[in-house]
């Protein structure tokens, strides 16, 4: 039985998570952090009876006994929770959005230090997954591209995680070709060309409608390929993926990126 811990678990996507690892037989819920629920059962914070997990404020307070944590919060704590959880020698699983490339690598370099395994998506969607893999396989014969993420109106970071993360695998796999036009040489407003994310631009569209969708385009002359995913209003495309990175973090040493290279075996 593996035992997790769930930072953000009354948030939109951790309260998904944590009801499917309570309900899940071979995983076992025994922490949740929350801070504006911090000293309440989770159940009771979800609105609905009781589960026999108190909320805790602090992330460190829920670590003990814990063999995974999984944390959907904010791209201000989510690098100090997965420190935090690794120097404990827990096992983590990072979905939340913001970090970065070298945020990942101080992971990596941590979790293989205390001999822990940690995975981590800019999104957890197996159909995301799939859509990011395709891109992945195209980019070393179509080195045009350019990539586009929407979201709500409201949601903060920008690009989101699955553009950025998409960015910077791209960039691994096979450099993007440079803009006819450099950025630099724009004539008017060069932030309109969006931002250069590990060689590739990427732009953001922040409006109602919208819950996430990522595309990257390649070109060549006369002729263009998408590669699109749209999710929905719910969390629920999330929770497989998310249960599968939890199963399978206690059998690594380091950081995996990407729900992709589970899937497909690129870690092994």
């Amino acid at each position: 039985m593996t035992r997790v811990a769930v930072a953000g678990a009354t948030g939109w996507t951790g309260r998904a998570i944590a009801e499917a690892v309570h309900a899940a037989p071979d995983l076992e819920l025994t922490g949740a952090v929350a801070r504006r629920a911090a000293g309440q059962d989770l159940g009771l914070a979800w609105g609905g009876d009781p589960v026999g997990v108190t909320v805790s404020e602090d992330v460190a307070e829920a670590l003990d006994g814990v063999d995974v944590l999984v944390d959907f919060t904010t791209h201000e704590a989510a690098l100090r929770h997965a420190l935090a959880a690794v120097a404990a020698g827990v096992h983590v699983v990072v979905g939340t959005s913001g970090l970065t490339a070298e945020d990942f690598a101080v992971i990596d370099q941590a979790a293989r230090d205390a001999g822990v395994g940690a995975v981590a998506a800019g999104n957890f969607s197996l159909t995301a997954a799939m859509a990011q893999a395709a891109a992945l396989l195209v980019a070393p014969h179509l080195p045009r591209r350019e990539i586009v993420d929407y979201a709500s109106a409201g949601k903060a970071d920008a690009p989101s995680g699955t553009a950025r993360e998409l960015a910077e695998r791209l960039g691994e796999v096979a450099p993007a070709q440079p803009p006819d036009v450099a950025v630099a040489d724009v004539s008017g407003l060069r932030e309109a060309r969006g931002a250069t994310v590990a060689g590739t631009q990427v732009h953001s569209v922040r409006l109602p409608g919208f819950v996430v969708s990522t595309e990257v385009v390649f070109a060549l002359p006369d002729e263009r390929l998408v590669i699109r995913h749209d999710a929905g209003p719910t969390p629920q495309p999330y929770v497989a993926g998310t249960l599968l990175a939890i199963r399978a973090a206690p059998g690594r040493t380091g950081l995996v990126r990407g729900l992709d290279t589970l899937l497909l075996g690129r870690d092994a």
